[in-house]
This record gives structure tokens, C-alpha cells and sequence, in this order.
């Protein structure tokens, strides 16, 4: 079946919606405002597109939340595309997504991601024929990591059997393969340290057809807010005091440098000519660096690196 892009783009639409309204009434406070914006070259044939930005800051549960949704075009791939994929160098693309991070106020709620987006490189055009030198390539990508400050078995549990409960009607197979990516995706090399507990992640996905391809990407978008919501209520008011803040803003630094450095999706949106500010809505508020710091040995600090930041099947443990 050829890709459906307005079905696409219509659920794509109504997820950053659900998001948003499941995280507004969790808050209690806050709001979140609407940014809509076009890219400057929209107005040129088969370029530009545009998106709608929402962010909520100052809540009393969430200091910072983003949820964005974009729908660009381009007649060229940037390098960080066709690095991966020279085949496509010269077609004409499109790109739709949702990405959101939520950088919560106590420091005993994760921060969380969560991203879903699909991809369609249009066949090339071979002349006054008319006629096409090849098929569209297309895929879907995305899932969700989990990030937090001070662990608790339960809420790494619950987070990872959401995730598998999504992924297994589409085959066994894919939770496993989709965690273990997801590990080695949110990693930064240049700390041989996990940037969290990770979730899911896959990428240029198109195994099943499109219909299940895209029913896969839909479940993955859909059990998001089931896997966070309860853990933002479990703890959004655990007692906390500067020790904690200070070691939440000091671990705020690996999620930059990780988005800075490694991200593939925030390399694509800047060398695309993508909207800056909604490309880096994922920075936190606030965020130090401390030189050459260690956590007390048996502190709560270092369980966080000690048990928490280690590969495990959370999925199948006893708790």
C-alpha cells in the first residue's frame, strides 16, 4: 500500500493534543502555549512546510514540558541523512513528527522523551517522460527513554512493561531488539555512561507494510502517557531539598550534551534549515557543570550510577 501522509499527519496532530491535555491536567497549574510557525522558504514549490510548538513552563509540577509537531519538505537530504542512506542523495523529502521532553521540577520525577515521526524520499523525476526512476523509501521511527534522577525499581518496571505491552502484538521479537537499541542509541560515548534507563527506539521502519508499520508507530505514540503519567503522580511530591536539586541539575548536563552531540534527530532538524528554537525546546531551564565530580560512594547519588544506569530486562524483573 503507498504511504498515507495525511493520515499521518492527522494523528500526529491529535497525539500532541492528548499529550498535551494528559500533562496540563497532571500539573494542575501550568498551561501550555501555542507557537505555530512556517519555514522561511514555504513559499517556494515543494519546500518549506511548517509546524506547531507547544510549551509549558513554570507549572507546578513541570518547570519546563515541549511537545512539538513538524511537517517540513526539502528537494535535498542533509548530510546527516545520507551518511546512512546515500541512495537517497538528490530526492525531493518530507519529514512529520511529534518530539517532546519534559523536564520535571522535583527531582525525584525522570525527565522523559519520547518522539514518533515518519520519513518519505519521493521518487526522482527522469525527465519530460514524466516518468519515475524509482519507488518512494519511506519509514517510520521513534519510541521513548526514560530519565531519571533518583531510581525506584517500580517506576523502571512499570515503564519498560508498558513498553513491551506495546510492542508485542506486532511480534515477539521487537521489544527486545527495540530496547536493546534504544541502550545504544541514548549512550554517550565520550562518558561510556547510559543516558538513562532507555524504553524503546527504532528507526527506519517499513518491515510490516505501511498499514502495520504505521498501527505499530501509533501504539508506541499511544502508550507514552500510560507509561509516565503514574510515575509523575507516584513522586511529583516526594520531600526534597537543595542536595537533591543541585544533583538533578547536575545530571540535566549529560541530556544537553547527549542532544548536542549524538542526536540524529537534532543534527537533521539544524542542518535541514529546521526552526531552531523548537529544535532545542528539548534544553532544560536550568543545568550546571561541575568539574570532575564523583557522588559519595553508597550515597542515593551513586545507586543512580550504580544500579540504575546498568543494563537490565526491568521488563521481567520481580518487584
Amino acid at each position: 500500500m503507498s504511504p498515507d501522509t495525511v493520515a499521518v499527519k492527522t494523528y500526529l496532530l491529535a497525539l500532541q493534543d492528548a499529550i498535551c491535555a494528559a500533562l496540563e491536567q497532571e500539573d494542575g497549574q501550568a498551561r501550555f502555549r501555542t507557537d505555530e510557525w512556517t519555514r522561511p522558504d514555504a513559499g517556494q514549490p515543494g519546500l518549506g512546510g511548517g509546524g506547531r510548538t507547544r510549551i509549558m513552563a513554570d507549572g507546578a509540577v513541570f518547570e519546563k514540558a515541549g511537545i512539538a509537531f513538524s511537517h517540513v519538505r526539502g528537494d535535498k537530504l542533509p548530510p546527516s541523512a545520507t551518511a546512512h542512506r546515500p541512495e537517497l542523495a538528490g530526492k525531493s523529502w518530507e519529514a512529520l513528527g511529534v518530539s517532546l521532553v519534559i523536564h520535571p521540577r522535583n527531582p525525584y520525577v525522570p525527565t522523559s522523551h519520547a518522539n514518533v515521526r515518519f520519513f518519505i524520499a519521493h521518487a526522482v523525476d527522469s525527465g519530460a517522460s514524466g516518468a519515475t526512476s524509482a519507488s518512494p523509501v519511506w519509514w517510520f521511527g521513534g519510541g521513548f527513554d526514560l530519565t531519571p534522577y533518583y531510581g525506584f525499581e517500580e517506576d523502571c518496571v512499570h515503564w519498560h512493561r508498558t513498553a513491551r505491552d506495546a510492542v508485542t502484538p506486532f511480534g515477539d521479537a521487537l521489544h527486545p531488539r527495540f530496547k536493546k537499541w534504544c541502550d545504544d542509541y541514548f549512550f554517550l560515548k565520550h562518558r561510556a555512561e547510559p543516558r538513562g534507563i532507555g524504553g524503546l527506539f527504532f528507526d527506519d521502519f517499513n518491515e510490516l507494510g505501511f498499514d502495520r508499520s504505521f498501527a505499530l508507530l501509533r501504539a508506541v505514540g499511544g502508550a507514552f502517557v500510560p507509561a509516565y503519567r503514574p510515575i509523575v503522580a507516584r513522586r511529583k511530591a516526594t520531600p526534597h531539598g537543595d542536595r537533591e536539586r543541585q544533583f538533578q541539575l547536575y545530571r540535566r548536563g549529560r541530556y544537553v550534551e547527549f542532544n548536542l552531540v549524538w542526536d540524529r534527530g537534532t543534527l537533521f532538524g539544524l542542518q535541514s534549515g529546521g526552526r531552531t528554537e523548537s529544535i532545542l525546546m528539548s534544553l532544560p531551564p536550568l543545568v550546571r557543570w561541575d568539574y570532575d565530580w564523583h557522588p559519595e560512594p553508597g550515597s542515593a547519588e551513586a545507586k543512580l550510577y550504580d544500579v540504575f544506569l546498568q543494563p537490565r530486562d526491568w521488563a521481567g524483573a520481580n518487584v
